[in-house]
């Protein structure tokens, strides 16, 4: 077999394991979901309650969106209300500097919020320097790209995700 061959089997095959691994993830969300296994109305509130301790705007007024990715993941906040130009302002200057303390490995924010032992912070915060951390305004929020090549760290953004979905109630979807 030829050293392309190889290549060739060694990436897709990674792809296989990664797209399998975010199946299972999405599958263990839609059990927790079904079987109430997820943030129950009153740890909904306090995820609120400490939110806005945390994050500027107002978390009845936006939506939370986080999407795992091969090589990553996605997380976006948007206003529900597309010309909220104020709540769009707030969420842009919230995501921009989020983005800047998590290329540092500060989660302190979210920590506050979902607790210093959710699933994956620990290894976002050792392995921070091996993700790249993107911050993009679009038109009603803004999103942040998280890249990276470790897949120990692609499993760890996918659990932080779920963790995070699951807290935030129907304030958030993963996609």
């Amino acid at each position: 077999m030829s050293i392309e061959e190889r290549l060739w089997r060694k990436e897709h095959n990674r792809a296989m394991m990664m797209t399998t691994l975010v199946l299972i993830a999405l599958a263990l969300l839609g059990l927790c979901n079904r079987t109430g296994l997820c943030a129950s109305p009153s740890r909904e509130e306090e995820i609120a309650t400490k939110g806005a301790k945390v994050m500027p705007f107002d978390l009845a007024q936006t939506m939370h969106m986080f999407q795992p990715l091969e090589d990553g993941g996605l997380q976006a906040v948007t206003a529900q209300d597309p010309s909220n130009r104020t709540q769009i302002a707030l969420i842009q200057a919230h995501l921009k500097e989020e983005a800047e303390k998590f290329r540092r490995g500060d989660f302190s924010d979210p920590a506050t919020m979902h607790g210093d032992i959710m699933p994956g912070l620990a290894a976002l915060r050792g392995g921070a320097q091996h993700i790249d951390v993107q911050y993009v305004a679009v038109p009603n929020g803004a999103q942040i790209r998280y890249t990276t090549k470790d897949t120990a760290l692609i499993m760890a953004l996918h659990q932080w995700f779920a963790a995070q979905v699951a807290d935030h109630g129907h304030h958030a979807v993963q996609h």
